[in-house]
């Protein structure tokens, strides 16, 4: 006998990959465990529609980052892959915007993988502690960063991660930066 018992929604995360490219893994794994622990999640880019990851995975995105209410969100993650760089999502002010604004409303606010290339873009890893995808190194220590060689570093509401080994401790940091 099934029993349809709710599970109690601890909070709600907003997802963000690229218009195309996204790292499959880091977007639906890292969503299943957001989800297997009580938070909701929404998906959202620049391009509505279906968007295809870089290994074959799709997801079928309704709203655009430009019609997003970050009131309703204890958290943004940006998702890395190869369309970060493609897209130049560190350079696209859409992306650019919706993580300031995260910042302004203090949001918790997790990149992973190419992703924290984002955040630095966007100005708000000058001086603080983050790890990215090696090929982004480079550009977070030109944006004031300061690197850290390990898997998933935690600086104040930012968490970064440096690709798909590091995504249960990257979703478990996110969590519980929305709890403190």
């Amino acid at each position: 006998m099934e029993t349809n018992e709710e599970i109690e929604i601890k909070g709600n995360i907003l997802m963000v990959i690229a218009p195309s490219d996204f790292r499959d893994e880091e977007l639906f794994e890292t969503k299943k465990i957001f989800e297997e622990n009580g938070y909701a999640t929404m998906v959202t880019s620049s391009a509505t529609g279906i968007i295809n990851g870089a290994l074959g995975g799709s997801i079928e995105v309704e709203k655009d980052i430009m019609n997003i209410d970050l009131s309703q969100y204890n958290a943004v993650v940006f998702v890395g892959g190869k369309g970060v760089e493609k897209h130049k999502l560190y350079k696209d002010a859409n992306y650019l915007g919706l993580a300031k604004v995260a910042h302004a409303f203090n949001k918790t606010i997790g990149a992973i993988c190419l992703a924290p290339q984002i955040l630095a873009g966007a100005g708000l890893l000058t001086s603080k502690r983050a790890t990215v995808f090696q090929a982004g190194k480079e550009y977070l220590n030109s944006k004031g960063a300061i690197f850290v060689n390990k898997d998933v570093v935690v600086d104040r509401h930012f968490i970064t991660g440096n690709g798909p080994n590091a995504i249960k401790e990257f979703a478990a940091a996110v969590m519980n930066n929305i709890k403190n």
